[in-house]
């Protein structure tokens, strides 16, 4: 059997993607099928409250990583059903769970750092009928690494074969550049659609900033985008060199600490995907390739105001969706987990140390069977 499973719940907490692959020897990874479950609004806005929380009971942490592992069956079983498959025809599930809290700091003391994921993957094994393989990035970490990103190792495997310079830019709620290569490189750049996804739902009660249309509206405020580009904490973390990953707990609203009451809300909005674009095209420039490919991936790609300021931020690259490359823009987090699950099930390594830092490659996550 060649197919797997890959599901991922991002940062943004909108819903859960599950992605069937085909995954062979010495071949690109190859999408079957795909869907998205959203989450009730409710649901998203408890997993986003406790990604910057400084408490919550055990109760409801509990309760969450059974909510998660419900939810994972329930995509999964969907997913069978529309792709007219029966689970003894997949191999495995490479689950990602969704992230509480990533702190995987770069420390000379290795305890220093972690990353938790929640959504139980025994109760995704009993109740899918197919062997789970999860918890991918505390490996990673336990040898020295940032745990993250892990999805670069998936883009050197299928979209490295480029004549020109290439690089993957994927827009979730953490914004994160791959740099394609002989020397591999990826890291977390800062805000993807998190602070934008915030503001939106602070001011009009709605999820996202549809198509970047209310951005558009707005003029950016150059004070105000000055002072959160040299907020103490950002600053530092934008001047990091790789390997770095960063995640919601550094970049929410409440970080950036200030009354925004007298400005327009749109104007606001404008300023927010101006610093996304600012943080995007300043780590192209200082870490990444002086010109060429960049393909965008995530759901800041159907984000036309923010793509535009990333353009006119980087008039010496290219600017397109992955789809050019024949990976759909929607899918590819998942896809890669499928990638990582069939890596782990073959006993190979599914990290890159040029890229979280590790002490070497490692075989990742553990194999819940059915």
């Amino acid at each position: 059997m060649s197919l797997f499973i890959g599901l991922m719940s991002g940062t943004s907490a909108d819903g859960m993607d599950a992605a069937l692959v085909e995954c062979l020897p010495d071949q690109p990874a190859r999408l079957i099928h795909a869907i998205g479950l959203d989450y009730e609004p409710a649901f998203s806005s408890q997993l986003r409250e406790l990604a910057i929380t400084a408490q919550a009971s055990v109760e409801e942490l509990a309760l969450l990583d059974r909510a998660i592992a419900k939810i994972s069956v329930q995509a999964v079983n969907q997913l069978l059903a529309e792709a007219g498959k029966q689970p003894s025809d997949i191999c495995a599930i490479g689950s990602h769970g969704h992230t509480l809290r990533h702190k995987a700091l770069r420390q000379q003391k290795l305890e220093e750092g972690f990353s938790w994921q929640v959504g139980d993957p025994s109760w995704i094994a009993e109740h899918s009928g197919i062997c789970c393989i999860a918890d991918f990035r505390r490996r990673d970490i336990a040898a020295g690494g940032q745990g993250a990103p892990l999805v670069p190792a998936f883009h050197q495997e299928c979209l490295a074969d480029s004549a020109s310079p290439r690089m993957v830019l994927n827009i979730g709620g953490i914004a994160n550049l791959t740099v394609l290569g002989e020397q591999l490189a990826g890291f977390d750049c800062g805000p993807g659609n998190a602070l934008m996804d915030e503001w939106c739902q602070l001011q009009w009660q709605q999820p996202q900033d549809f198509n970047g249309e209310r951005a558009a509206t707005g003029a950016v405020i150059p004070a105000l985008l000055e002072q959160w580009q040299q907020q103490a904490e950002i600053h530092a973390y934008l001047q990091q060199p790789p390997p770095k990953s960063t995640g919601r707990e550094l970049f929410n609203l409440d970080h950036l600490a200030i009354n925004l009451d007298h400005y327009s809300p749109e104007d606001v909005l404008a300023t927010l995907s101006q610093l996304t674009a600012n943080t995007i095209a300043d780590a192209v420039r200082r870490f990444g390739h002086a010109d060429g490919e960049i393909l965008v991936c995530g759901g800041g790609v159907h984000n036309p105001d923010l793509v535009q300021r990333i353009r006119a931020a980087l008039p010496g690259h290219t600017i397109d969706s992955s789809a050019a490359a024949g990976i759909d823009p929607d899918w590819m987090e998942a896809m890669a987990f499928a990638w990582l699950a069939y890596r782990t099930l073959n006993q190979l390594s599914g990290n890159a140390p040029q890229v979280t830092g590790a002490l070497g490659y490692r075989i990742l996550g553990g194999i819940y069977p059915a």
